[in-house]
């Protein structure tokens, strides 16, 4: 059970090298790679690609290939700093159409994929409905479903081409809300048939088109499940997501750090509930590696103490596995490498 839980978690860490821990648990298969935030990466982009090789290095050791995920949407999601294309927010990005949206999501994917990333975590498919919202407004496509769906799916559909990945997010939808669940939990109170017609039009449209990957929102939307967010719902995660709309990839939750999960229950409880719940990727993104280690032992207990939560570990790890193989990082180098793959 333990290679099989460690296939279930992707983790942050400080500095700008990857720490020792961190290379011994992606080894023995107990973590199934890392997510990168601003702290992490260094100037020069070579040592950035050698960060990531190293990742990749160390996971190799395991027999399977890690995520190496970064939060690189545009505008004001961006981890990484130039020569990696400094795109626009969505909202402004959708403006110039499917084919520019494409184009960009091409070219970024190309740069990440140079960089040894996997995945940015992007696009959104929340819509932009509430323009004061603290968390959206600018970082969906659009302010209409239809407007939010062109622009995700071809920005999506770029990233693919590039190398990479798409996660669509934040399921059922995030774009609507007055709180930020950085800080804490929001509620959607819209009844199902609007929830239908609006925010999960760009999820359904997604699903169709065959997305690796979808992400987790830490929001309650009580016409689905009155007393839990999204990550920690099986009403939502399972029986809407999987079994109505046909979602056959890879489920991320959310940061179980921010607190809209943590001011409620500790990481270990958070990572057993948003697995039984159907995610199969949790993200800790914290720079304390304590939390993953205490996130993944839980994971492992629970797994060896209940058989059915066992078999839901066995079918999410089976997910993560395929679409690791699939977009396996492949980092430049050297600077000749990085040149012939367009990054100086």
């Amino acid at each position: 059970m333990r290679r099989v839980c460690g296939h279930l978690l992707v983790a942050g860490f400080a500095g700008t090298s990857l720490p020792a821990s961190m290379a011994r648990a992606l080894a023995a298969g107990e973590r199934a790679g890392v997510i990168l935030f601003r702290r992490n990466v260094p100037t020069d982009v070579l040592d950035v690609a050698s960060l990531t090789r190293a990742t990749a290095e160390a996971a190799s050791r395991s027999g399977e290939p890690p995520i190496v995920a970064v939060d690189q949407e545009g505008g004001r999601v961006a981890r990484l700093g130039p020569p990696v294309a400094g795109l626009p927010p969505a909202l402004a990005l959708g403006e110039r159409g499917p084919a520019a949206v494409e184009a960009a999501g091409a070219t970024l994917g190309s740069q990440l994929a140079t960089l040894g990333f996997t995945t940015p975590l992007a696009p959104v498919l929340d819509i932009g409905t509430r323009a004061d919202s603290p968390v959206i407004g600018d970082r969906a496509f659009g302010a209409s479903a239809e407007a939010a769906t062109r622009g995700a799916l071809a920005f999506a559909a770029g990233l693919r081409a590039g190398g990479v990945f798409p996660c669509g997010k934040h399921f059922p939808g995030h774009g609507d809300t007055t709180a930020d669940s950085h800080l804490e939990l929001p509620v959607v109170e819209h009844e199902r048939a609007r929830l239908d017609a609006v925010e999960l039009a760009p999820f359904r449209a997604a699903v169709a088109a065959g997305f690796e990957a979808l992400m987790t929102a830490h929001v309650v939307y009580p016409a689905l499940d009155p007393r839990a967010p999204a990550t920690l719902s099986r009403a939502v995660a399972t029986d809407l997501l999987r079994r109505e709309l046909g979602f056959a990839g890879v489920l991320f939750s959310d940061d179980l750090e921010m607190k809209a999960i943590a001011a409620r229950m500790r990481v270990e409880e958070a990572a057993v509930a948003a697995v039984r719940a159907g995610c199969d990727v949790v993200l800790l993104c914290a720079e304390d590696e304590e939390a993953p280690a205490r996130a993944y032992d839980a994971l492992v207990v629970e797994a060896e103490r209940d058989a059915a939560f066992r078999a839901r570990c066995e079918e999410a790890a089976a997910r993560s596995v395929a679409l690791r193989r699939r977009f396996p990082p492949r980092p430049a180098r050297d600077r000749a490498d990085l040149a012939a793959r367009g990054l100086r």
